[in-house]
Formats: structure tokens, C-alpha cells, sequence
């Protein structure tokens, strides 16, 4: 078969071939729609979880029941899984499972710039970096046969680049043949980390080690490219074909399995050559795995550790390393544009929340999500975004260390979910008195609109239970817990103002669907009366791009207004109305 894919569908591509029958992840951009991929195959169980740790031990206990599995996450997501890694480390595995990883280098969609690979040395646990889609395929079915063989859950690592870019790729769809699902494992000693299993096991891991060392010795990923130039280059990823095309001639040491490292294969790679240089995006890994070999390299010397690489990133690297020679063609010529930073969508049904919140001067303690745009200007009311989960914990301790302040939380369904529960339970028991805010969209938004537990469907799109909010916020014994629809901005003005006074532990529930997903809601769009209008810019400040300014009148762009009426409330003297109205 010959296919134009991306690198998450080869991925997902690649655990069927392997005969994978179990994936679970959490929606995170670069890496979900590799779980969107693997639904398409039947023989593969696919679901969402509510965070990562979770996925990861499903994927896990799949494996120890018998079958090939794999969870897919983004570099954040990991960090929520670590302790999951870390004792599956020890363990092992009983069929074959794979950690599907994307790295976001550049910050795409993330909070910040992670590399997996020092996870990977971390955890004791191989790890394979695909460049393209093809090497993605390939990587992933090998990693289930490698996982299976030394006995040890194995990551896989994409970027942004490999998992969305697009190539032709000559591949089977069929399954790879001889593989049968194992028998569920009873092992008390491997399984149960105890102190007495775990001091064996961990003799039982160094001896892997060992093992998985000379494997990166021999292997394949780990290739020499011979070049009719005396210089060297040791790169892997998608670093490798930005290196390849523009330095086609020298000499490559291309890493496939970057963790063990090939260390005897790149004492012998530089022994003949002039000068090697390292080209990875992220951390200084390879260089610092070289260097503490007594190999002396540079990388970080002539490249960037923050930022995603490109051709003119990689060429500017290679000038300052005198690999080649200064070169004026520019790659990406990037126009002069005007600057478009992204914004709530049109009726977004965040956006009255924030607008009020903006107005009453609380301090507000965000979280990830859609809703995190808030903080840009006009709306400027999200003072605090960390991580997945911190808005209610950071507000709960900024509420216990700032008294005089008052204080709210906001977090999406999926958020709350995810890691929101356990602080707000915190918030509870410790008698800590602020707001928080739950925007049930009951969707995950920003990832694409993957159902969550309030959805009502799975990633198949059958009907599943929903989690009901209310019931599981009252269930924690909170009193004082509220439902509002976000367009009835008079109404829900009331509510939060009236708990931002109050000095209880409160929870409010908003209750708008996203205007996206799962399908896009438009109603009849508003209109500006001219002769109304008084140049006071209120309706501006709400941040909704469906509102335009000329000759000092606002007016509405009639294609991109959904009809939410947030405009029309906060406007003081009635000119924004109903494009339906008689006026």
C-alpha cells in the first residue's frame, strides 16, 4: 500500500501491526490523534482516560493480563505518569508495552519544553526516536518485540514535527504474523513492589541494563553513514533530516535507540574524523552522554537548547560550527504581517466568565485549557497557570497565605477530572474559603473535542455514563454548590459576585457546551444600531473577534457572530441587538 500519512498514524499504524489489542492515553497535543488513528482498527481496544497515570496503568495491567498494549501522551503527560514509569521499570512486562511520548519543542500548544530522553535515562527504559513517519511505523512495531524480549516497558519518542508531518509511506496493512496473546500473569516476586521483591528487582533491572547496552551497540537504529567529507554529525530525531539535507556528505551517526546510549559505536564513529558535531533539538543528551565518555564533542555550542529547529536554525549551526559556508538563501521567509495571537472563538461560552471576573478584580488562578487565553488582554483575568490540576491548589494556598484577597479557581470538566478532585477535596477538609469555577463544556476543547467522562460517549462515539458534576462535588460534603448558564450573564453575575463575598469553600458549575465541539452552534448573529452606539468601547473589551471598530462605532462581522448575546449585555445603552430585531 502506498499512503500520504502523518506520524501519529503511522504510529497507530504500527501498534496494529504489531498485533497491539489495548491503547489508552489523555488527549495532548502532539500526540492525540494517535488514539483517533488506532480507533479505526477493530481488533484494537481504544479509550480515553482521566489523566495519563491512569492510562499508563491500564495500558500496564492490558499488558499483564497478556496483550500487546500502549499509551500515548503528551511530554507534560509523563510527568503526571512518572511514578507509574518508575515502578514499571521494575516490574517488567508480561506481552509487549510501549510509551508513546510526544515531545512539543517550541512550545506549540505546552507550558513548557520537556525532553523525554532524560525520563528515559531516568527510568532505566529504552527509548526509540523516529525522524519521520516511515522510521515511526517501523520504530513501533520494534519496540513491542524489544519491549517482550527484555522484559521492559519501552518509549517511544515523537516531536511535533514527526508526529504531524505528513510523507508517502510503502507499507502492509496486514498484521506482522506469529504473535499470540500470552496468558494472564500471576507473579507475586515480579509484581508486587514490596521492599523485598523491589531490592530483587532492581538487581534484576541492572542486569538488563547490561544487556540493552550491548543491544545499542549492535542494532540497527543506531546506523553509520559513511560521507566523502571528514566530518562528522551525531543526530537523531527529525534533527537528523534537517542535518541530511542541507550537510548531505558527511559523515552520519544517526541515533535510533538513544538510551542505553551507543557509546562503543561512537567512540569508533570519531576516531578518523576531523571534527564531530552533535545536532539535537532540547537537552544536550547525546553531548553530555559523549562527553561523560571521555568523547569530546560539541552541540549546544553552535545550537539552540530552547525552540523547535528548522532548515535556517540548523544551517545557522552548521556556519557557526564551519561545517558549510555562510549561505544568504533564507528557507522560511515569513511575510510581514499584521500580529494575529489566538483568542476565544466567537460565542465562546468561557468568555462571560472572564469578562465578570475581569470586572470584580478577584484574583484568579487558571489552569490548561482553552480558557487559559483569558489572560491576554482585553480580558487579562488569569493571573496563575501552572500545570494540569493547579489552579484549585494554587488558589487554595493563596487563599490560606492571603486573607484580604479574594480568590477564585478556574478549571475545564476534563481538567477537573484529570487532576482537579483531590485539591478541591484538600480545599474542604481544611476549611480554606474561596471560589471555585468549573467550566463543564463537557468536552476536551483545545485537543480537538475528545469526549471526557461528562460527554456521554467514548472515543467511538457509543453512548457511555456521565459523571454528574454536581453529585460528585456535593458528594465531598461542599454545601454551597451552583449551576449557571453562562448566557444568562445577569444571573451569573449574581451568583459568582455573591460567592467571591462569601467566606465558604464554594463551587460553581458552568454549564455552556463548547460552540465547536461536538458540533458547531451558531444562532441568529447581532447587529450594531449606529445611532446608539456612544464610542465607549465596552463591548471591545470582552475580546470577541466578532466585534470590529471604525469611524469610532463598533460594529459586528456578521459571519463569525454566533448569536451568544455577550455583547448585547455588557453594552449600557441597548445599541448591540438581535439581527432579527425590528429597529
Amino acid at each position: 500500500m502506498r499512503k500520504i500519512i502523518s506520524g501519529n498514524e503511522a504510529l497507530a499504524i504500527g501498534a496494529y501491526r504489531a498485533s497491539a489489542s489495548f491503547a489508552s492515553g489523555y488527549p495532548g497535543t502532539p500526540s492525540s490523534e494517535i488514539l483517533e488513528y488506532a480507533k479505526t482498527f477493530e481488533d484494537i481496544q481504544v479509550q480515553w482516560a482521566s489523566n495519563e497515570k491512569s492510562a499508563f496503568e491500564q495500558a500496564l495491567g492490558a499488558s499483564i493480563a497478556g496483550r500487546r498494549s500502549f499509551v500515548t501522551m503528551k511530554h507534560v503527560g509523563l510527568n503526571v505518569a512518572a511514578d507509574s514509569l518508575m515502578g514499571s521499570s521494575y516490574t517488567g512486562v508480561n506481552a509487549g508495552f510501549v510509551v508513546v511520548v510526544a515531545d512539543d519543542p517550541g512550545m506549540h500548544s505546552s507550558q513548557n519544553e520537556q525532553d523525554t530522553r532524560l525520563f528515559a535515562k531516568f527510568a532505566q527504559v529504552p527509548i526509540l526516536e523516529p525522524s519521520d513517519a516511515k522510521e515511526a511505523m517501523g520504530f513501533m512495531q520494534y519496540a513491542f518485540a524489544l519491549s517482550e524480549e527484555y522484559d521492559t516497558p519501552v518509549i517511544v519518542r515523537s516531536t511535533t514535527r514527526v508526529s504531524h508531518t505528513q510523507e508517502v509511506v510503502y507499507f502492509d496493512m496486514h498484521k506482522l504474523g506469529g504473535y499470540e496473546n500470552k496468558l494472564l500473569a500471576k507473579n507475586i516476586s515480579k509484581y508486587v513492589l514490596v521492599p523485598k521483591n523491589a531490592i530483587a528487582r532492581h538487581k534484576k533491572l541492572l542486569e538488563r541494563n547490561a544487556k540493552l547496552q550491548k543491544l545499542s551497540n549492535e542494532t540497527p537504529l543506531n546506523r553509520l553513514e559513511q560521507g566523502s567529507l571528514n566530518i562528522g554529525i551525531i543526530t537523531s530525531g527529525v534533527s537528523y533530516l534537517y542535518a541530511k539535507e542541507l550537510l548531505p556528505n558527511a559523515n552520519y551517526l544517526k541515533i535510533g535507540l538513544s538510551w542505553p546510549f551507543p557509546t562503543e559505536v561512537a567512540r569508533e564513529f570519531v576516531k578518523s574524523l576531523d571534527k564531530v558535531i552533535v545536532i539535537e533539538e532540547l537537552e544536550p543528551y547525546i553531548e553530555e552522554q559523549l562527553k561523560a565518555s571521555g568523547i569530546y564533542v560539541e552541540g549546544k555550542k553552535f545550537f539552540p537548547q530552547d525552540g523547535e529547529f528548522n532548515l535556517d536554525i540548523v544551517e545557522e549551526g552548521l556556519i557557526k560550527a564551519s561545517f558549510l559556508e555562510k549561505n544568504q538563501k533564507k528557507y522560511f521567509e515569513v511575510p510581514d504581517l499584521p500580529a494575529r495571537p489566538p483568542v476565544l472563538c466567537p460565542g465562546c461560552p468561557h468568555r462571560p466568565i472572564f469578562d465578570i471576573l475581569h470586572s470584580l478584580r478577584v484574583y484568579v488562578t487558571g489552569d490548561i485549557g482553552c480558557y487559559t487565553l483569558a489572560a491576554a488582554a482585553p480580558l487579562s483575568s488569569i493571573h496563575t497557570t501552572v500545570c494540569m490540576g493547579a489552579s484549585i491548589s494554587m488558589g487554595y494556598g493563596i487563599a490560606k497565605a492571603s486573607l484580604n484577597h479574594k480568590i477564585v479557581s478556574v478549571i475545564g470538566d476534563s481538567t477537573f477530572l484529570h487532576t482537579g478532585l483531590q485539591p478541591l477535596i484538600d480545599a474542604y477538609v481544611n476549611n480554606v474559603a474561596y471560589t471555585v469555577i468549573i467550566l463543564d463544556n463537557s468536552i476536551t476543547a483545545m485537543t480537538g473535542g475528545q469526549p471526557d467522562a461528562v460527554s456521554g460517549f467514548n472515543i467511538k462515539n457509543e453512548p457511555t455514563p456521565k459523571v454528574d458534576l454536581e453529585n460528585l462535588v456535593r458528594s465531598i460534603g461542599i454545601k454551597r454548590v451552583f449551576k449557571v448558564d453562562q448566557y444568562d450573564y445577569k444571573a451569573t453575575k449574581e451568583i459568582i459576585e455573591q460567592e467571591v463575598n462569601t467566606k465558604e469553600l464554594s463551587v460553581i458549575i458552568a454549564t455552556r457546551p463548547c460552540v465547536l465541539a461536538p458540533k458547531k452552534i451558531k444562532d441568529t448573529p447581532y447587529i450594531v444600531i449606529a445611532d446608539k452606539c456612544i464610542d465607549c468601547k465596552r463591548c471591545l473589551r470582552v475580546g470577541c473577534p466578532a466585534i470590529g471598530y471604525k469611524d469610532n462605532k463598533a460594529y459586528i462581522i456578521e459571519d463569525s457572530c454566533t448569536g451568544c448575546a455577550l455583547c448585547a449585555n455588557v453594552c449600557p445603552t441597548s445599541a448591540i441587538v438581535k439581527g432579527d430585531t425590528n429597529e
